[in-house]
This record gives C-alpha cells, structure tokens and sequence, in this order.
C-alpha cells in the first residue's frame, strides 16, 4: 500500500524548474518508491547498489549516459560521484527541466559535490519517515506554526499517540498488516552497519559502536554531552564526535541548536540530541510495548522527540527549512522549541498533559529582553481541543500535528 507523501506537491515544482531534482534522506523512508510514484514519463531507473552498475559507472561514466539516457532516475548517486561533472554537462547541453532524479541515503557526503558540480542545476528536497498526517491519509499540510490553519488527524489518545512512537515512520511497517517490527529494526541495522557506516568511517569495533548507538538512543531529548557519552561507551570523546556525525550524516539524528543572541549572553550554547525515528530509538532502549514505555521515566523525552520530528519534517517534506532552536539559560529556563519566522520567534511547550496551565508557559516570558518581537505560542499536549490558553498562547493537540 503506497501512502501519499507531503512532498508530493514540492517535487513536481521543483521538477518543472530545475534540471536536477536530488532527495536526501536515511534508507528505507521511501525517496525511490516516492519518485517512482510521481513519474510521469517512461523515465528509466538504476540503482548503484547493484555492485556491477555500479564499477560500470565509475569505470566509464560516459559510456554509462549512453547506455542510461534521461529522463533518467538514479538511485543511491553517492556510491559514484564521479557521475556528477556529467550530470552537469548533459543539463547544461539539453536545457532541459527534469532530466535527472536523484537519490541518497548519506546527506552530507554528497553537499561538496553537489554544491561544487550542479549549483543552481539542482533542487534538494529532505525526506523522512512518514509524517503522522501521511500515516493517516492527510499529508498535504502546512509547516507547523502556531499561527497556521491547523487541522485533526485522527482522534489520538496517549495510548495511540505512544503506539505510533512505538511503531516508529518507516514506510514499510505501515505497507502491510503484521510487519514484525523488532525484526524491521534487527534487519534496517544490520544493513545500516554493514553499507554506510563501513562507507563513511573504519569502524574497527563493531560492538562498541552498537553500544554507542544504544547510549545516544537512551539521550534523545538531552543536551550532547560528549564526556558523558565517552565515558559509556568506554572510547574517547574524539571518537564520539565522529560516531556522532556519522548518525547526522545518515540522518538518523538532528542536533537542535539553541537559540542565543548577544543580549542573551546567559544562555547555554550545547545543542540537544533528538533521533527522528521514535521506532528505532525505542528498539535501541529495548521498549517492547507502548504500555511500558509511556510508563517509563523516558516518555517525556520520547514525546518531545516525536513531536520535534514532527515539526522538523512538516518544514521539510513541504521543501522549506525551518528555523527552530530551543532556549535554556543558565538558571535552567527552557523553552523546548523556538521557532523564528518573519522576525518574529514563536515559543512551544511540549507536555506529556491533557490540562496544561499557565504555570507550563512561564518561561516564555524569558523573550521579552529580546530585541525580536514574540508571535504566537503553543502548548503541544494530549488536550482534546484546540483551544487558546492566554491570548497570545493556544492549546494544541498532538493529534493536529
């Protein structure tokens, strides 16, 4: 069963004004079953995990846009970038909108290339797992902010609302009834493992990696604290900062930066951790069922999570890139998300609460010493209605994300 993606709209846009059309994103969330969906034309696919594709296209890059001409689909391009001089050529040639479509499951690995070889040429689009609107059959939707036209989902209860964490947004556990979903993220690992990590670093200990994958899992929501990581993981901080981006360049995790300005000098300047699968950060903390991982003293910071992913790729599967922060101070006042638009910053509490008061949005009083203006907040709970909760802050269920 295919499900309709958000960036649906944006790609076909993007494919009537650029040359290139290039979508980034980790594996298995459904960059190449979403092109295919969205073909038009007789384009032709290849994919460079093939291993003899591939040594064909390093080996004679011409002779490969020979054999594969345009409209031309090519999946996993970072396996060959000495494919991209040519890509560019063929686009400067044709003068044509929509020639090439591309792929890639490792986003920064590729930005060098990209941005040196097909500048101004091509479009790059960021894909996730399936938004919580895709899930339910309603992905054409706004970029989250308060002040948008906001509408339901689905009737989400805590318990639905944690199963969906649970599950997680791959594409392929919602294709069909019955998807083991522990045998999903055993096997998405493995490969993981075995094809980018052995591609962007050496990892020499396999096992020690797995278990820094299960330490970063067990900090989604937290400040990065590198010393803290090394410590567990029995490596130096050195190596952290590289496992560490090596899961940004799979797009496994997003490193949400703070927000801090000259006037707010008291600020802290430590990103916080966040992994965009919620199914995959509760298969590395070992959660079983729904039941248990609400119940745990980690359903606060699996909630965040999820609803941080949700705000992120409602930005990026409508083709935008949102700027978002948080705000901590040194007397641990927090605002969980900050997001900046038009000049004006637009605070979000997150609470694991059907009643949020105003005791839970004191802290967005921290904004008055700023010199931008404040719009409109929200309180992001398990409220049954959208509702204001002060006149500058509204009440929004999870279920309208």
């Amino acid at each position: 069963m295919y499900l309709n993606r958000t960036l649906n709209e944006t790609l076909q846009k993007a494919n009537k004004t650029f040359p290139v059309v290039f979508i980034t994103g980790p594996r298995q969330v459904g960059k190449t079953t979403l092109l295919e969906h969205c073909s038009q034309e007789d384009r032709v696919y290849v994919t460079l995990d093939d291993p003899q594709i591939r040594m064909f296209a390093r080996k004679d890059p011409a002779l490969f846009f020979q054999t594969y001409k345009p409209p031309l689909l090519i999946d996993e391009v970072q396996y060959v970038p000495e494919l991209f001089p040519y890509i560019k050529m063929i686009a400067d040639r044709e003068k044509k909108m929509g020639l090439f479509w591309l792929t890639g499951s490792q986003q920064f690995h590729m930005m060098k290339n990209i941005s040196e070889s097909l500048a101004g040429r091509v479009a790059i689009l960021d894909l996730q797992g399936l938004s919580q609107g895709e899930k339910f059959n309603k992905p054409f939707r706004l970029p989250f902010l308060p002040t948008n036209n906001l509408e339901k989902v689905a009737d989400l209860d805590v318990k639905s609302v944690y199963e969906l964490i649970l599950k997680g947004s791959y594409p392929a556990l919602y294709a069909q009834e019955g998807v083991d979903r522990r045998l999903f993220y055993s096997s998405y690992l493995r490969t993981y493992l075995e094809r980018d990590v052995r591609d962007l670093l050496k990892v020499s200990d396999e096992q020690a990696f797995i278990t820094f994958l299960k330490v970063a899992a067990a900090r989604t929501g937290q400040l990065l604290n590198y010393a803290d990581m090394a410590r567990d993981v029995e490596v130096s901080q050195n190596t952290i900062k590289s496992w560490i981006s090596i899961l940004q360049t799979s797009g496994l995790i997003y490193l949400l930066q703070p927000y801090y300005t000259n006037i707010t000098s008291r600020a802290i300047k430590t990103p916080k951790l966040y992994f965009f699968d919620t199914g995959l950060c509760c298969y590395l903390t070992g959660w079983s069922t729904s039941e248990t991982l609400e119940a745990s003293i980690m359903s606060g910071a699996i909630l965040e999570t999820y609803v941080v992913s949700e705000i992120i790729k409602s930005y990026w599967h409508n083709g935008k890139q949102p700027q978002i922060y948080f705000y901590r101070d040194k007397e641990k006042k927090e605002i969980d998300v900050l997001i900046e638009q038009d000049g004006k910053l637009y605070p979000i509490e997150i609470k694991k609460s059907a009643t949020p008061t105003t005791k839970d949005i004191k802290n967005f009083s921290v904004l008055d010493s700023i010199s931008k203006p404040r719009g409109q907040g929200a309180v992001i709970c398990f409220s049954n209605n959208y509702l204001p909760l002060t006149e500058d802050v509204t009440v929004v269920p999870i279920s309208y994300l």
